[in-house]
């Protein structure tokens, strides 16, 4: 099944960008301006303007069309909101943003799964774990959420062999870039406007500009790399890889700083994607940041493997030769990078042995299903996450906004954005528009 978005047809001198069409204008001042057409920015702006179909709203996306990197490049995963800490804006927006998914989803017909989710432990040593992410789960009220025993695993993955395992039955899988599309459909039906490949290079504020007539009601002004310009009464900023870039250009702080993590999936061949039918995941090791590579069923009947984590050499770098010489000078100049990496010196070590040699990240996922063997993998997809980074070396785990302050005031920030965003992005889309209109 598919989805055939149908983009409204508009006269040639209203506030609307085919998102096909590579137009752009020069003087044009909106109301409010989202930096960012990932499922996040997408989505606020969305909400923003169903609140209020008379403001002007616009969506500026570097790329040419929307979702084309974390939005898209995901395991596709419909998150139930297990792992997060109790009261973290994880845990509340990822409840809250599950349900709204599936009320979004069943409204506007867009094809999902909920083939569940089993976090499996292999071995007696993560059976404590395992109770007490149980434990953490109940208390972010995950629903239906239970202990399974070997014998339940077989029955729920005939493939899967574990010693006691945590059930979420109303885990699921979508495609996230197509549910950014249709946000960004539901857009323009409102009267949005989107302007693609609108590289922001500077946001500034009062800067005289012969473009701009009314300053007053107008006075952030962004401007693209090929000088291209943007007035906007009011910025809200959902950069992603970016966020600490754009937010030192409207006058922010450049911390947390943004790490671009690199995952490297695994895809199980065509004839033996029988041996997966939900998602598998392992206990996770709180001792690394991540939660370990896992099984995923995607919606085009694909199997994905992993992912890995490792660190990519650029900002958009899905391949090790995507090399950015200034990008990597930056990582080595935070000093929260260089702590970060000296605390994890094993964990990245053994994150780049499986990149390179399949078998070392086969030994892992045998673990679940014993019957795969190398030839049953192939290379598969990668994506770049967005993980933000404090100074003293720390991963930022939860949701972080910040309000526009000191030289621009009316500029709001989306600093970091972690999994579940995409299964939290109505929800997350429903704070930022409240911090919007409290400015206005």
């Amino acid at each position: 099944m598919s989805i055939r978005l149908r983009y409204p047809r508009r006269p040639f001198n209203t506030r609307w960008v085919s998102p096909f069409s590579t137009r752009r204008t020069t003087d044009r001042c909106f109301d409010i301006a989202v930096v960012g057409g990932g499922i996040v920015g997408v989505a606020a702006a969305r909400e923003i303007l169903s609140r209020n179909s008379q403001l002007s709203c616009v969506v500026i996306e570097k790329e040419p069309e929307v979702a084309r990197h974390q939005s898209s490049n995901n395991s596709g995963v419909i998150h139930a909101g297990i792992y997060y800490a109790p009261g973290s804006m994880r845990a509340l927006l990822c409840q809250k943003g599950m349900s709204l998914a599936y009320e979004y989803l069943d409204k506007r017909k867009i094809p999902y799964k909920k083939v569940g989710k089993l976090i499996v432990a292999t071995d007696l040593e993560e059976l404590p774990r395992l109770a007490t992410l149980y434990e953490r789960g109940l208390k972010n009220n995950v629903r239906d959420l239970r202990i399974v025993e070997a014998r339940e695993i077989s029955d729920i993955e005939p493939h899967c062999v574990g010693i006691r395992a945590l059930h979420s039955p109303h885990t699921g899988i979508v495609d996230w870039g197509l549910v950014t599309k249709c946000f960004l459909e539901d857009f323009y039906q409102m009267g949005g406007t989107a302007l693609l490949n609108f590289d922001v290079k500077a946001i500034s504020n009062g800067a005289d500009s012969p473009q701009n007539l009314d300053k007053a009601r107008y006075p952030v002004t962004l401007t693209s790399k090929d000088d291209k310009e943007v007035h906007a009464g009011y910025v809200l900023c959902c950069a992603g890889l970016f966020a600490d870039r754009v937010a030192e250009m409207s006058g922010g702080s450049r911390q947390p700083a943004i790490l671009p993590v690199r995952g490297e999936f695994l895809e199980l061949v065509e004839h033996k994607r029988h041996l997966v039918k939900g998602n598998i995941y392992p206990v996770p090791d709180p001792k690394f940041p991540f939660l370990g590579v896992h099984f995923t069923p995607k919606m085009d009947g694909r199997v994905l493997l992993g992912p890995n984590a490792v660190l990519a050499f650029s900002r958009e770098g899905y391949k090790y030769a995507d090399i950015s010489v200034s990008d990597c000078l930056e990582y080595l100049m935070y000093p929260g990078f260089r702590k970060l990496a000296l605390n994890n010196v094993k964990f990245g070590l053994q994150e780049f042995s499986k990149s390179v040699i399949m078998s070392l990240q086969l030994k892992k996922l045998k673990k679940f299903i014993p019957e795969i063997t190398v030839q049953d993998l192939k290379r598969g997809p990668s994506g770049v996450r967005a993980q933000a980074l404090s100074p003293q070396g720390d991963l930022v785990e939860d949701f972080v906004f910040e309000g526009g302050k000191e030289q621009n005031s009316r500029v709001l920030h989306c600093r970091n954005a972690p999994s579940p965003a995409a299964t939290s992005s109505m929800a997350i889309a429903q704070v930022l528009a409240d911090k919007m209109y409290q400015l206005i």
